[in-house]
């Protein structure tokens, strides 16, 4: 006589799944707070030069930025080598900076516009005459308080090593 043996389905637990919503909302918290948002979409290409002596900006609100580099895409009357300064969104010329400044400095608070500070993000190759230029405007809209953008020189020996 054979014996039958019958196999009994072995059922598995259920997952616990109401901590899910939970661990859902925990990560989109951490990368709403860690990612950057960019307010400006920039359309000029630069290499940021290398610094020693670094310090970095205080109070972000601060701040308002100028580009100032070759276009990426786009061609500035059929010409595509020429350096062109970015205002916002918007490719400028240099009498629209102290407008620009004045403008951005109207939309500040209070205490901002004490500690007013234009930040400069220019090419590594630009022309000192046209970064000259440039502060010239800026005194002339009596934006006093100018930061160069750069990146530790350290580290950017090391960006090109790996």
């Amino acid at each position: 006589m054979s014996i039958i043996r019958r196999h009994h389905e072995q059922s598995v637990p259920g997952l616990n799944m109401s901590s899910m919503p939970d661990l859902i909302f925990t990560v989109l918290f951490f990368f709403m707070i860690v990612t950057h948002m960019r307010s400006v979409p920039v359309k000029v290409k630069y290499q940021v030069p290398a610094g020693t002596e670094l310090t970095k900006l205080t109070r972000k609100t601060a701040v308002t930025y100028i580009y100032i580099g070759r276009p990426l895409s786009e061609t500035i009357n059929g010409d595509s080598s020429r350096t062109c300064i970015q205002l916002n969104d918007k490719y400028a010329d240099i009498a629209s900076i102290a407008p620009y400044v004045r403008g951005e400095r109207a939309a500040m608070t209070p205490e901002d516009k004490k500690i007013m500070t234009v930040s400069l993000k220019a090419d590594r190759n630009t022309p000192m005459g046209l970064i000259t230029d440039v502060k010239q405007e800026l005194r002339r809209s009596a934006a006093f308080r100018v930061n160069y953008s750069a990146v530790n020189r350290q580290n950017s020996f090391n960006l090109k090593q790996n």
